[in-house]
């Protein structure tokens, strides 16, 4: 099992998460998109599309991170990421969903790339606009987990699953965007509980080879 990924992708940071979760150790394979190694011939015969994470098993290539961890989830049902429930697996994909289709796409780095280079937006814009959808998100995402009277120290439930799997890279980038995170503290205490995990501290961005 090899991984492709960069240490400061989003949805790389996420299947690394969701891996370790599963105990899963794979060889990992850094792309450095800020070389645009992602857009060479060499990446993009493996993934087209030309983005990272990429997941090489059994002879095939799997892209598309909610597809890879899907994937894992059915491969390797143990420890699950959802809750054997569906109306509690409604709930977690729609937390997962938050990040994963209303926060991340419109922050991530093609979009902010084309901000810069299109739109001649400086550093500060950037940070307003990122700022800008993940308070939105993380709005909901508050609200969300205050109405779940049964929920734990995570996302759902007792033990972090697939929503966390998404929240954590996301405050990740919140950071660097430079949000006030103060104002969300049912978020910041998930945070504070999945960072006492070896698989979250070992995934995280700061941890990787390539971070330099």
């Amino acid at each position: 099992m090899k991984l492709y990924h960069f240490f400061r992708s989003g949805t790389s940071h996420r299947l690394r998460i969701a891996l370790a979760l599963k105990g899963l150790r794979p060889d990992l394979v850094a792309v450095d998109l800020r070389r645009e190694e992602h857009l060479g011939a060499a990446f993009k015969a493996l993934n087209p599309q030309g983005l990272v994470p990429a997941l090489e098993v059994d002879g095939q290539v799997l892209i598309q991170s909610p597809a890879i961890i899907e994937w894992l989830e059915e491969r390797y049902p143990t420890p699950p990421l959802l809750p054997a429930d569906a109306a509690g697996r409604a709930r977690v994909r729609a937390l997962a969903a938050i990040v994963g289709c209303d926060i991340h796409p419109v922050n991530n780095r093609r979009i902010l790339e084309a901000l810069r280079h299109r739109f001649s937006a400086d550093e500060a814009a950037i940070d307003s606009w990122c700022g800008t959808w993940i308070a939105d998100g993380f709005d909901a995402l508050e609200a969300l987990l205050a109405q779940d009277t049964q929920r734990g120290a995570f996302c759902f439930g007792q033990t972090p699953g697939l929503a966390d799997v998404y929240l954590i890279p996301q405050i990740e980038s919140a950071r660097r965007f430079k949000v006030d995170l103060a104002r969300w503290p049912r978020i910041m205490a998930v945070d504070a509980a999945c960072a006492q995990w070896p698989a979250f501290a070992d995934s995280a961005p700061a941890r990787q080879a390539d971070a330099a």
